[in-house]
């Protein structure tokens, strides 16, 4: 796993040196994202050839036990570089993290932030090149609980605006827990715009969420989620 190799510890620079060329995976041009997911491509190659190395490593040192196994070098060092190539992709890179009323202050949490943008904003470039649901449900769980600043609330506001907006992907549901941990006079005008377009997927969503915002004991299963739609199609007939 990836919090082996330290990043909780890194600072900026070293994130910055690590993953900076992600960001290009949100960039409006396409050409900045084409280069960004060929920077990807390579770095998930570089993943899965370290990880061969490491599994063909612990195949040959098998039978020195398990005690002298993971005490052995050549093993050593090859499972540290499979961690180390890790760190430099995605969704890799942004497993880990520290505890949830430190994330505000980490310098991880914008590589955090950027693994769900990617897949709210451009969901098939996603699916494509680092399709992982349970990675994007713990990262929204994540956001969720953390502590936030104005800045990350933005984000966070954003985020809402632009799933409710499209047809339901996994793990979307999810995002109610960020529209509680967020909500806000901005949040509640931008879900009363996408509920009364002429969309009927946004305004089906965006109800959704505007109607779990005012009962905040309510849990988001999925049995809510299916009476909520039921009673939406029926109001229809």
């Amino acid at each position: 796993m990836a919090e082996e190799a330290g990043t909780d510890a890194d600072d900026a620079c070293t994130w910055a040196e690590r993953l900076g060329w992600a960001f290009g995976l949100i960039a409006e041009d396409p050409v900045a994202r084409g280069a960004a997911l060929v920077h990807l491509a390579e770095a998930q190659r570089k993943v899965a050839d370290a990880l061969a190395r490491s599994n063909e490593m612990w195949l040959l040192t098998r039978p020195l036990g398990a005690d002298e196994q993971y005490g052995e070098p050549a093993f050593l060092r090859a499972r540290l570089r499979h961690q180390q190539a890790q760190r430099c992709s995605l969704p890799d890179g942004v497993w880990g993290g520290p505890a949830d009323e430190e994330l505000a202050t980490w310098p991880g949490l914008p590589y955090v932030l950027l693994f769900p943008e990617w897949e709210a904003r451009y969901p098939l470039e996603w699916t494509q090149h680092a399709k992982a649901w349970g990675t994007k449900q713990s990262l929204i769980r994540k956001v969720a609980r953390a502590r936030q600043d104005e800045a990350i609330k933005a984000k966070l506001t954003d985020l809402v605006e632009i799933v409710v907006h499209r047809a339901y992907r996994c793990k979307d549901r999810e995002y109610v827990r960020v529209a509680r941990a967020v909500d806000s006079a901005d949040l509640r005008g931008r879900l009363d715009r996408a509920a009364d377009s002429g969309r009927p997927w946004a305004r089906c969503h965006a109800g959704y969420v505007l109607w779990l915002l005012d009962r905040p004991d309510l849990p988001n299963t999925r049995r809510v989620w299916r009476t909520w739609v039921a009673g939406e199609a029926a109001a229809l007939l």
